[in-house]
């Protein structure tokens, strides 16, 4: 009989195979995390009962995938270094020094981290807001623990470091007020104008366009100032957040129109002038000199 046929394989390190296995374990580990993350973002945002919650989940998904894929990333690079016969115990030793030494000279980017957890954890910045930081108000495009990504009106992109990041004005919170002032000749009825005021915002409120985006009645808190030129009515609406700019931009249009219907005359600077040509005076004669200069 025949000796069955004899097949030479090539030797594969065990530690090869190991490490094989273990990066495929960190992908299907991280695939896992980031499909969980989505369906619990899915999930909890369907159950939101406004869109503020579901910037605020899907802020929270961003972040929590993040640090998952760093956490997977960092365990399976430590156990492929255990394979392969280089011990992490003096790597985590020098690392625990280095990290002082480096702790002292990046004192601003462990703050920025602190600084931007607790900027997550208590709901104070989220992806679609519009906020005010440093001096700095647009869209915020993009939130992490090391900094927050503004693109104001114009389309430029502010990066802003939490860190530095000391007061936070969030103009997307529940609601918002429309504070519109209006000018008005100082020979104008001031109860014929608010009529005027309220005929408009009445009518802007129904309207298909604005109707939804107006909460309440417009509110006429009164005269504000007077100034050189005109009495300055104040008042506002109060509106969903964010839409506080096109109803203040849509409400002054129209007030314009009924004000040249109505014939009531919005101002401009200027001055009174009056002329002052001096008082009458008699002619002055001037003494003739004594001694009259001679030539």
């Amino acid at each position: 009989m025949n000796s069955p046929p004899y097949f030479n394989f090539p030797y594969v390190p065990i530690e090869l195979l190991h490490v094989t296995v273990i990066m495929l374990l960190a992908w299907l580990l991280s695939v896992s995390s980031r499909n969980l993350i989505r369906m619990f973002r899915n999930y909890m945002g369907s159950r939101a009962d406004n869109a503020e919650e579901g910037r605020r989940i899907n802020t929270l998904a961003r972040v929590f995938r993040y640090l998952s894929t760093l956490v997977i990333s960092l365990v399976a690079g430590m156990l492929i270094l255990s394979e392969l016969g280089i011990s992490i115990a003096p790597i985590l030793g020098a690392a625990g020094v280095v990290g002082i030494a480096v702790g002292f000279g990046a004192q601003s980017l462990i703050k920025d981290y602190f600084s931007g957890f607790f900027l997550l954890v208590e709901n104070q910045i989220r992806q679609g807001d519009v906020v005010e930081i440093c001096g700095k108000t647009g869209v915020v495009e993009d939130v992490t623990l090391r900094y927050v990504c503004l693109r104001d009106y114009e389309g430029n992109v502010h990066y802003v470091p939490n860190g530095l990041i000391t007061t936070v004005t969030n103009k997307s919170r529940g609601y918002a007020y429309a504070v519109i002032d209006v000018s008005i000749a100082y020979s104008e009825n001031i109860e014929a104008v608010n009529a005027v005021l309220r005929e408009v915002a009445g009518q802007l409120r129904v309207s298909d366009s604005f109707g939804s985006k107006i909460l309440d009645d417009i509110e006429i808190a009164g005269v504000q100032d007077w100034a050189d030129s005109a009495i300055v009515i104040r008042c506002r609406f109060k509106t969903t957040a964010l839409e506080q700019w096109g109803v203040r931009r849509e409400f002054l249009q129209r007030v314009k129109v009924a004000f040249d219907e109505h014939h009531i005359e919005i101002p401009y600077n200027h001055l009174d002038l009056t002329l002052y040509m001096g008082r009458d005076k008699p002619p002055v004669e001037f003494a003739k000199s004594r001694n009259p200069p001679t030539g």
